[in-house]
């Protein structure tokens, strides 16, 4: 699908209203969890506009970079590493953009298909917050970059490694610095005075700040409007112009999945056939659709996962001579890798070997929302998109990875992917810190970029690093098994590695470049 069609935000946009959907919809939004997963959009809402007000608040930390003018005396032209923070910041920021379009389109359906007066007040309230948010934090984006002539170019820029499009820039302000915009900023004001009289709402303070910035912003001047006329216009074109991209952040987000819940595009036939393949050691790398926890990680690969195997599993792999005397070389008794772990994480050990749902094994340890878990294959392995890969190491060094990841069990999520910390760790933190090198193994080697101001290596950047190692002999991981996921088909099919070699330049919104979703939906909604 042309990227212009994704980012339609003036005169077209598709809307998903097709009836099996929306069926789905409504009986997902019904008694206790309705009001469940209410809170927690509510609540995600927050946590976007925290993080956009965060990238703001980067953005004027650095003044070096975004505010030059051609009255500084200084070079326009950024370097290499000063393009690469603009392009992070636009990639985060984007991306939160991209989850309160997905969050607020949800709840559009909701109030536009329901013929409860209560449902429509409490869909209106996310709805309106979504589309204020967005509004008043690309304002305020937009008017920090044109203060630098050399933005709209870089802006403008691909960056594969980002999954950013070029020309995205442009298609963000034609979007919010439109005057179709303000009249629907100017119609749905009345709708929330309306329903404010009615009854207050938690995000009142949020909607009502973010209303007066926008009006101090000298935008959303439109025709004066009663709340009658308000309505009738809304129920004829829709709540606003949201332009359908799929979403994503980090904590009370990490579970929240717009379309297609506890539906995943690989099959638990498909885990089985995989976990025969899989090795204790073997790095996972997945992508979940439609979650909001794709934010701000950057490109097509958005979670890493460490297997370690069942007990069986490693007792398995490990009992050649060599990594037996390694083993009780390191305090085991009897040369099990399971042995030396339950002496030396005897408060973590058993973790790892409690049967979970439907009497399945972990095999698993991975940093999640709830923090680094012991998870089943069969869990973990629930996602649209994933490879394994195998690292080129001795079996020990294996051992040892896993030794050392098991030290990390327990610990929270890391929501600011700082790699400085062991306090707290985000997924690829527990690959790169399991199998760093030390004088005593080998581990791989596994650069880190400063993203933000942080150190870090993305599941993107692992799938890149594999690519660009393929073949030579700096090459540190094998290629295991590739099962790709294809939206459109609602399948994932086992690929080669020349696909997967490719997929690190993906971008973020690949299920819509496959011809998607959309496409199959009914036609789009007219707007004048």
């Amino acid at each position: 699908m042309p990227i212009k069609k994704i980012f339609n935000g003036g005169v077209q946009v598709m809307m998903i209203s097709c009836l099996c959907l929306l069926v789905l919809v409504v009986d997902a939004f019904a008694g206790e969890e309705y009001h469940r997963r209410y809170a927690q959009d509510l609540q995600s809402i927050q946590v976007a506009r925290g993080g956009m007000q965060s990238t703001l608040d980067f953005i004027d930390a650095h003044p070096e970079i975004f505010t030059l003018s051609q009255d500084d005396g200084r070079d326009q032209l950024l370097d290499r590493k000063q393009r690469m923070v603009v392009w992070q910041t636009w990639q985060a920021f984007l991306d939160h953009i991209l989850f309160l379009d997905s969050l607020g389109r949800k709840y559009t359906d909701i109030y536009l298909h329901s013929k409860d007066e209560d449902t429509k007040h409490a869909a209106f309230i996310p709805a309106f917050a979504c589309f204020l948010a967005q509004y008043r934090f690309a304002l305020q984006y937009i008017d920090r970059m044109e203060k630098n002539p050399a933005m709209h170019v870089v802006l403008n820029d691909a960056v594969p490694e980002l999954g950013v499009q070029a020309g995205a820039y442009a298609l963000l302000k034609f979007r919010f610095l439109n005057v179709i915009r303000g009249a629907e900023f100017a119609r749905l004001n009345v709708l929330y005075v309306y329903y404010k009289q009615k009854a207050e709402n938690p995000h009142q303070k949020a909607i009502e700040e973010d209303i007066k910035t926008i009006w101090a912003a000298g935008k959303g001047k439109g025709p004066v409007l009663t709340a009658k006329n308000a309505m009738k216009i809304v129920g004829d074109l829709g709540l606003t112009t949201w332009f359908p991209v799929q979403k994503g952040t980090a904590e009370l987000m990490g579970n929240i999945k717009v379309w297609r819940p506890n539906i995943s595009l690989i099959t638990p036939v498909q885990i089985q056939e995989l976990q025969s393949k899989l090795r204790p050691g073997d790095i996972l790398l997945q992508r979940r659709e439609w979650y909001a926890s794709n934010i701000g990680i950057p490109g097509f690969w958005t979670h890493a996962a460490l297997y370690i195997g069942s007990p069986d599993e490693r007792a398995a792999f490990f009992q050649d001579r060599e990594s037996a005397n390694w083993l009780i070389d390191q305090g085991s008794k009897d040369g099990t890798l399971d042995n030396l772990l339950d002496a030396r994480y005897p408060q973590t050990y058993p973790l790892s070997i409690i049967e979970q749902e439907d009497n399945h094994v972990p095999r698993v340890l991975e940093a999640i929302g709830e923090g680094v878990s012991f998870t089943t294959l069969e869990h973990s392995a629930s996602a649209d998109s994933l490879v394994a890969l195998r690292p080129i190491l001795a079996k020990t060094d294996k051992a040892q990875a896993i030794l050392n990841a098991f030290q990390y069990s327990g610990r929270p999520y890391d929501f600011n992917f700082d790699f400085r910390t062991d306090s707290e760790l985000v997924c690829s933190e527990l690959i790169f810190k399991a199998y760093q090198k030390t004088s005593h193994s080998a581990g791989l080697s596994l650069p880190l970029h400063d993203i933000l101001g942080r150190p870090l290596i993305s599941p993107n950047e692992i799938a890149r690093l594999f690519d660009r190692e393929y073949g030579t002999l700096k090459q540190q991981l094998t290629f295991v098994t590739f099962l790709d996921g294809n939206e459109k088909e609602k399948t994932a099919v086992e690929s080669t590695v020349e696909t997967f070699r490719k997929s690190w330049n993906r971008p973020k919104w690949h299920i819509w470049l496959q011809g998607t979703v959309l496409g199959d939906l009914p036609a789009a909604t007219q707007y004048p």
